[in-house]
Formats: C-alpha cells, sequence, structure tokens
C-alpha cells in the first residue's frame, strides 16, 4: 500500500512546521543528515571555488547546520540564515561542538537577505527555496518574494562569484517561475538536474 506523504510546505509556514518537535528530529534523523550533506557537497562543488584559499560563505536556510558543517569541513567560513528559531538554536549549539565557524541570522529570506553589498564570495540554499513558492497569509505573493530574495542575494554576492539553490519543485510551472526571476535579478546559468529518470530521487 502507497503512502502519500503531504510536503512540509502544505504544512503551513516553516518558522511554525520546524517547531521544537520537528527541528529535532530533523537533527537525529541519520538519513536526512545524510541526504542533506550529500546534497551540500555537490553544492559546494558547483561553487567551483578556488582551491587556494577559504571563502566567506552564505547558507540560506540553513537549518540545523548540517550543510553548513560541510562548508566548514572543505575550510571556509560561512552565516547560516534561517527562519526557524528551533533549528538555529540546534545549530548554534551543534556549532560549538563541532567548532563550524558558522554564525546564524534568524530571517525570512522572502523579505530579503539582509547583508552589505558584494560581502560573499558565494552562496547556497539546500532544500529550502521552494518554501517561496506558498503564500501562508494574504499578503504574502510568492512572486514579489522570490523577486525579492533573488534581487537582495544578488546584491551581497561578490563580482563573478556563484550561487547554488538546490531544491525540490512541486511541477515544471515552479521551476520556471523559480529560474525566470532568478535571471530576472541578474543571475544567469541553468538548471541541473541529479537523477533525471527518477521521481523519488530527482532533485
Amino acid at each position: 500500500m502507497s503512502v502519500n506523504r503531504v510536503r512540509p510546505e502544505h504544512s503551513g509556514p516553516p518558522e511554525l512546521y520546524y517547531n521544537e518537535e520537528e527541528a529535532c528530529k530533523y537533527a537525529s534523523n541519520s538519513h536526512i543528515v545524510s541526504i542533506q550533506t550529500e546534497m551540500a557537497e555537490r553544492a559546494l562543488e558547483l561553487l567551483a571555488l578556488p582551491d587556494d584559499k577559504s571563502a566567506f560563505l552564505l547558507d540560506i536556510g540553513c537549518g540545523t547546520g548540517i550543510s553548513g558543517g560541510v562548508l566548514a569541513n572543505a575550510g571556509h567560513c560561512w552565516v547560516g540564515l534561517d527562519i526557524s528559531r528551533p533549528m538555529l538554536e540546534i545549530a548554534s549549539q551543534d556549532d560549538e561542538d563541532r567548532d563550524n565557524m558558522g554564525d546564524f541570522i534568524l530571517a525570512d529570506m522572502g523579505n530579503g537577505v539582509p547583508f552589505l553589498p558584494g560581502v560573499f564570495d558565494g552562496a547556497i540554499s539546500i532544500s529550502a527555496i521552494q518554501w517561496l513558492c506558498h503564500a501562508n497569509s494574504t499578503d504574502q505573493n510568492p512572486k514579489r518574494r522570490l523577486h525579492r530574495f533573488f534581487q537582495t542575494l544578488y546584491g551581497c554576492l561578490g563580482r563573478g562569484t556563484r550561487a547554488v539553490f538546490q531544491f525540490y519543485p512541486e511541477n515544471e510551472h515552479q521551476s520556471a517561475l523559480i529560474m525566470s526571476l532568478a535571471t530576472k535579478a541578474g543571475f544567469n546559468g541553468g538548471l541541473v538536474v541529479d537523477y533525471p529518470n527518477s521521481v523519488k530521487a530527482k532533485k
């Protein structure tokens, strides 16, 4: 018998979905940790950073710090941004234990990325930006929030740097919307689909 799982984005806003209980389950699930680590390593590979120096990177939707740990282990300094306080509290505690060199910002990426122009050498986002495709209140417009996100992110990245966004689109419309608004903000590049022949593994 198959089980239809509800996508987290359909369960309400992320700051409520990722409460203390959900954050603890997320951080302690070995399968989630393994998958998130794998995707963060892939994102870091796609950033194509120079091998001879440490970079200053932004991790958008950093959650409990799994992807940030990958950045730190590769010798980079990083700042994590997330909307869930419980997730960041776990990340902060783990960061002290692992010496991951990360700082954390509690913020809604849909309101824009609050950093100075050109400060980062690159950015990654793992399993996060699909949340911006959903409106959780009458005053939220997904298209405007995505545009604000990409526009402000583009501004805080250094010239010639890259951003890698791993996400789970619900349909082709979401993929097209994200791509078009990223391009409008100034990004160029393309969509990389890993495991394209597998519906379950596609990312």
